[in-house]
């Protein structure tokens, strides 16, 4: 069975960006990078991949999940960030017009949407955000890949927006770099 995998950048107080979609507090330079271009380059985006002159090959997640207000971050950049994937953005508000007709747009439950993609062939399901949508798929995440960056950002969208409700992860692994971001790997408990 496929794993769902919420990797994503945070900041110490569990923002996952500043307001308005702000990321520019999280460091974009460091020895962290080396590790992202190495073990997660299915995770840039393919105006990232041309700069650094990588190509993703799927091996790691060939699937892209993300919430409205998460894919609409990158329209400065472009309408189709993860082509190397197949990606699903969650709306209950937005038309099919909104996407490239490569992408797929779905007011679906997500755990159904989620349920369904993991009893597939393939590689990792990968969870980009929002917080809300990771909120909807919490009971679904079989790991967590937390980018933790060295900053405090007081506002900004949660790792999870939801309800209160406890869930157990347990830390497999950490790695400190000397950027100042610490990536910590946890599995669902």
């Amino acid at each position: 069975m496929r794993e769902l995998t919420y990797y994503v950048a945070v900041s110490l107080d569990g923002r996952i960006s500043g307001p308005a979609d702000d990321f520019s507090a999280f460091p974009v330079e460091g020895d962290h990078i080396e590790m992202i271009k190495r073990d997660y380059r299915d995770t840039l985006s393919d105006v990232g991949l041309r700069m650094l002159g990588l190509t993703a090959d799927g091996s790691r997640f060939d699937t892209a999940l993300m919430g409205w207000n998460t894919y609409a971050a990158g329209f400065a950049h472009t309408r189709d960030p993860y082509p190397h994937t197949r990606q699903y953005v969650f709306s209950r508000t937005r038309g099919p017009g909104d996407v490239p007709e490569n992408i797929t747009l779905t007011g679906e439950d997500p755990v159904e949407v989620v349920r369904r993609l993991k009893k597939e062939e393939g590689a990792g399901i990968w969870l980009c955000g929002g917080g809300l949508l990771a909120g909807a798929l919490v009971d679904e995440i079989d790991r967590m890949v937390l980018k933790v960056n060295p900053v405090v950002l007081q506002d900004g969208p949660p790792l999870f927006a939801a309800p209160y409700a406890p869930h157990t992860f347990r830390l497999e692994r950490s790695t400190p770099y000397t950027s100042g971001v610490v990536v910590n790997e946890y599995v669902h408990a």
